[in-house]
């Protein structure tokens, strides 16, 4: 039973004693040499604590909003494709999870079921994720279906103009169900920030803008009126040799001055991971790994768990470091630190036989 599981380590294991190689595969690699998703690891692994003592910590709120959303903790499910490869339905577990638990969920459009059908899996608030597959014709009438739906928000993936080079499903000869059947790459290789405002105001909702690697680039995304800045790698999956994106985040926060939110993924792992996210200017975090590791294990109820076992982590943590909520916390309360442990997709789990799940 999902409420057995004291630790998200177990859930990896128990994903994997289900999962096919290349569904695994999928979750766990990145692109080439895998450097980025190391280094997203690393970038965590590199930052310290500077807790504070004689705080009264005996209530801690780790709550947050975004977009006006309330969220039970500072943490937001990513949008990823191909979601039947981990759960029955598809997007329908991860969209009742986020539901039952409390937090936003970003539904790929490339994955099952239909934007409808994910939809209505529940009355409570989801985004609509969308890459661009088609000419203009095409993206309006995606777009005029997904506000027919009901959706409450937009958000525009934009770090895959070009398919990266995943060598661990390619060694599988693995594809993904939504890669088998990828339109022609010209159109994501062809969009622009023209386009990105096309879709914006076409579709009237607030809009989220994925896959921002730098400070120009944020700078760019305000003054073009973007309501949300996501920092993202693709979680090493795309750009080899790619900064990590938690060590991207300042600039990118300094970059916006507090005009929008900001959110970033890339391995998170770990409560502390998304305590040092926020410490650094976020609003909240990403979780993409967890997500499909949760799903594997045990569905919707399986996604709970790993959401309620990072806020108990963070819990503990923000008492230990003398903060009540979210907002108190600042770069104050970090440092620089040397890792300890060689940075890979599980390595936030020394407690895994042999140190890797292959």
């Amino acid at each position: 039973m999902p409420n057995d599981f004291v630790s998200n380590q177990e859930i990896i294991l128990a994903a994997r004693a289900k999962l096919d190689q290349g569904p695994w595969d999928y979750v766990v690699g990145g692109s080439e040499s895998e450097t980025t998703m190391r280094r997203n690891r690393l970038g965590f692994d590199r930052i310290g604590f500077r807790p504070r003592i004689l705080v009264d910590v005996s209530h801690i709120d780790p709550s947050t909003s975004l977009l006006g959303h309330q969220l039970r903790i500072p943490v937001v499910l990513c949008p990823i494709g191909s979601m039947q490869m981990f759960t029955a339905g598809g997007a329908v577990a991860p969209i009742q999870a986020a539901d039952r638990f409390g937090t936003l969920p970003f539904i790929s459009s490339s994955t099952e079921p239909t934007l409808e059908e994910s939809a209505a899996a529940t009355s409570g608030p989801k985004v609509f994720q969308l890459y661009v597959n088609g000419d203009w014709d095409a993206i309006k009438s995606t777009l005029t279906r997904v506000m027919q739906a009901g959706y409450q928000a937009l958000c525009l993936t934009v770090d895959t103009a070009v398919y990266s080079r995943r060598e661990r499903q390619m060694l599988d000869r693995f594809l993904p169900p939504t890669r088998r059947t990828l339109s022609d790459p010209k159109w994501r290789a062809g969009t622009t920030w023209e386009t990105m405002d096309r879709i914006k105001d076409f579709a009237g909702l607030p809009f989220i803008l994925k896959g921002v690697a730098t400070a120009e680039d944020a700078a760019l995304a305000v003054d073009h009126g973007v309501d949300v800045v996501w920092v993202s790698n693709h979680g090493g999956r795309q750009l080899d040799h790619g900064r990590a994106a938690i060590d991207v985040l300042p600039e990118v926060v300094q970059a916006v001055e507090g005009r929008i939110p900001v959110v970033v993924d890339g391995s998170v792992l770990r409560g502390t991971d998304v305590l040092k996210a926020i410490a650094l200017g976020a609003t909240a975090v990403g979780i993409g790994k967890l997500q499909c590791w949760g799903l594997a294990a045990d569905g919707a109820d399986g996604l709970i768990r790993v959401l309620e076992l990072l806020e108990d982590e963070i819990r503990v943590s923000m008492g230990l470091l003398g903060v009540t909520c979210p907002a108190e916390l600042s770069p104050a309360y970090l440092c620089p630190a040397d890792p300890v442990t060689p940075p890979h997709e599980m390595s936030a789990f020394v407690n895994i036989p042999n140190g890797r799940v292959l």
